[in-house]
């Protein structure tokens, strides 16, 4: 078993997979976009997820998808801060999915105990600084270029290879500045600068990224590679996500990201009684 702690508590993995429910409170977001933005509905929203068997839920304040632009960090702390804020307070489990440190203090403040970087770390110089000091529990996320330019043509030799490269810098880089080596989390990127073919090979290999040491964590709900596969539109894209939540899963994964909390969740304990 592994044991990841955060300020308060901690994550235990290797007896089960845990979910981590998505809850963007952005209005561009490429699938929930504009459903949460009301502070109310989400903290709603959130409530539902942990009935329906999410463990820790992933706010975000600032869209990642394809091509999105980015907002200021004064507009995504006015977004994620309030939900973060009622939360904590009812004892969820809160990670903040931001690449702003200026963004992670405030959540952090606010009771957020889980840091969820996209840029691993990259995008803001003082955000290292910010999670040693914080002592929160960190996934760092492998991502070729940035939203606006991820998805022109990403090209790799062995995308796996390159990805365990990137891993072995980050994991140096975030040890170097303090962040305790349990307390990191590792997700390759379905999605993030990989084509198609990439994130396949992702699941097929998922569990060459064990070498670390460090938990998986994978996302790969309603993305648009099973869309291309199944010819589905993004909210018709639950059978498919299930089958990579699945593979995932035997493969390796500890967390998985998802947004259809009460399926996948369904998915995840019957993989694990499998695995």
């Amino acid at each position: 078993m592994t044991v990841v702690p955060y300020p308060g508590g901690s994550l235990t993995f290797g007896r089960r997979t845990h979910v981590m429910g998505v809850l963007n409170v952005t209005p561009d977001s490429f699938s929930d976009g504009g459903d949460w933005t009301d502070p109310d509905q989400a903290v709603r929203r959130a409530r539902a997820m942990v009935r329906e068997g999410a463990d820790l839920i992933d706010v975000g304040g600032e869209s990642t998808r394809p091509g999105a632009r980015p907002v200021s960090s004064d507009v995504e702390i006015r977004r994620v801060t309030p939900v973060v804020e009622r939360l904590a307070a009812e004892k969820i489990l809160v990670s903040i999915d931001t690449s702003k440190a200026s963004v992670a203090r405030a959540a952090f403040k606010a009771g957020a105990k889980v840091l969820n970087d996209v840029t691993a770390l990259r995008g803001d110089r003082a955000m290292v600084k910010t999670a040693a000091a914080a002592g929160v529990a960190v996934i760092l996320m492998h991502m070729k270029g940035t939203p606006r330019t991820m998805q022109k043509d990403p090209e790799y030799g062995d995308v796996v290879e390159e990805i365990c490269s990137f891993f072995r810098e980050i994991l140096n880089t975030a040890w170097r500045a303090g962040i305790e080596r349990d307390k990191i989390i590792l997700d390759p990127g379905i999605g993030f600068g990989k084509g198609p073919e990439h994130n396949l090979e992702i699941l097929r290999r998922l569990e060459e990224f064990r070498r670390f040491g460090r938990p998986l964590a994978i996302g790969t709900s309603r993305k648009s590679f099973i869309g291309r596969a199944l010819g589905r539109r993004v909210h018709d894209r639950v059978s498919g996500t299930a089958a990579t939540v699945a593979a995932a899963i035997l493969r390796g994964a500890d967390i998985v990201r998802v947004h259809d909390v009460r399926e996948m969740t369904d998915v995840a304990r019957m993989t694990d009684l499998l695995r």
